[in-house]
């Protein structure tokens, strides 16, 4: 039986540039006839990691619970086997070996993409060249001439059996969480990609956002005092807007990703619902320090139903008063069409939700009065 968990939030920001395009403007989309401000899943998930990150020094992750993404994994290899190995010997061993599964290095002593790799996978991968050392050869020779082929993919075709199987073997995901949760794609070894267990919707405003423009300009600390006028100066572009947003997990995959650690799953889960709802883009902040909490989150527990993204909710723009909250309004929409929704598909499930706003539930789910108790009852639907 298959278990979904949805989580939506509304989050009213403050002027703020949270995730920049390419000219330094704040990100937006047309969605219903109209531009509205946008924030990337990309960068939703990229916070979220970012808070693992926290947990994990706060100690409810160990660091072979998580992964990390990056082009350095030969030196990040040869790290651990400082003391054992001599460092520029252990970053060329590092590179034949990861060329037995034809992931290739470019120049700088990097790999040529970046690879989403979990902690046990690295140390394991450590392990196994520090194991083969004598066997990982540059490449095979003949008579004392080269065989056919120059560099690591000779060496790739002469490799004993036995490593390559080895090193083919360790690209398991490592049980790390993040991995499991967002996937990975490994170019170069598809039949190891990891499809996520989770899907992130980049964030919209429920409303319509016009750019605006900062001017600012700075003066020079040291100047002569006879000396009038700006030294620099420049724009921001910013906007303000009510984010709605989105994420569902699919319960059994995340299970399946992390090899049937179930309580691996649950912390994992729990992570990632409380960091959806915390963490914050980092962009321009800065700046504008635009720390504003979500005033309405649920999450629904479903079972054999279809995911339901209810952005459509915000299709035709939100306007209101002067004496309205635009984040109540917001909520009272979203309510609105979840239910004309599962009332025409079903899907009913256990909604818990977070209502700052004071907008009517009206069957929606139920209220908690805290994000502790939304994750407890969230957790424990799971698990019944």
């Amino acid at each position: 039986m298959k278990t979904l968990i949805e989580i939506h939030a509304l989050q009213n920001f403050a002027p703020s540039n949270l995730n920049r395009d390419d000219t330094g403007a704040p990100k937006d989309a047309w969605f219903g006839g109209t531009r509205r401000a946008r924030v990337s899943s990309q960068c939703l998930k990229r916070a979220v990691r970012s808070y693992f990150g926290e947990k994990k020094e706060e100690g409810f992750f160990s660091s072979d619970e998580l992964a990390v993404r990056t082009k350095r994994v030969y030196e990040a290899i040869a790290d651990l086997l400082a003391g054992k190995r001599a460092k520029d010997e252990a970053l060329a061993k590092a590179e034949i070996a990861l060329s037995y599964v034809k992931l290739k290095a470019a120049e700088g002593g990097k790999t040529q993409y970046l690879l989403f790799l979990g902690q046990k996978e690295i140390a394991a991968l450590a392990d196994a060249i520090h194991r083969f050392w004598d066997q990982i050869v540059p490449e095979a020779k003949d008579s004392g001439e080269k065989v056919k082929g120059k560099g690591k993919k000779a060496a790739a075709s002469s490799a004993p059996k036995e490593i390559q199987e080895r090193i083919d073997s360790i690209f398991n995901g490592g049980k790390a969480v993040d991995v499991a949760l967002f996937g990975r794609m490994l170019a170069d070894m598809p039949e190891k990609n990891q499809h996520a267990a989770c899907q992130v919707a980049h964030a919209i405003s429920t409303h319509a956002v016009e750019r605006e423009f900062d001017f600012y300009t700075a003066v020079d600390d040291l100047r002569p005092e006879d000396m009038s006028g700006a030294d620099m100066m420049g724009t921001v572009e910013f906007n303000s807007a009510c984010l709605y947003r989105y994420a569902v997990v699919d319960w059994e995959k995340l299970k399946a990703n992390l090899q049937s650690d179930a309580e691996l799953a649950e912390k994992g889960l729990k992570a990632f619902l409380e960091g959806f709802v915390v963490a914050e883009p980092t962009g321009k902040q800065n700046t504008f320090a635009a720390h504003n909490q979500p005033e309405f989150v649920a999450v629904s527990v479903r079972r054999n139903a279809a995911p339901s993204n209810l952005a459509n909710a915000f299709e035709t723009t939100l306007r209101v008063r002067k004496d309205e909250s635009l984040t109540k309004v917001s909520a009272e929409k979203l309510v609105e069409k979840s239910k004309k929704l599962r009332a025409v598909y079903g899907g009913d499930g256990l909604t818990f939700v977070v209502n700052l706003t004071e907008a009517k539930l009206d069957g929606f789910g139920t209220a908690v009065s805290s994000l502790k108790e939304l994750l407890e009852k969230s957790l424990a639907a799971v698990k019944e």
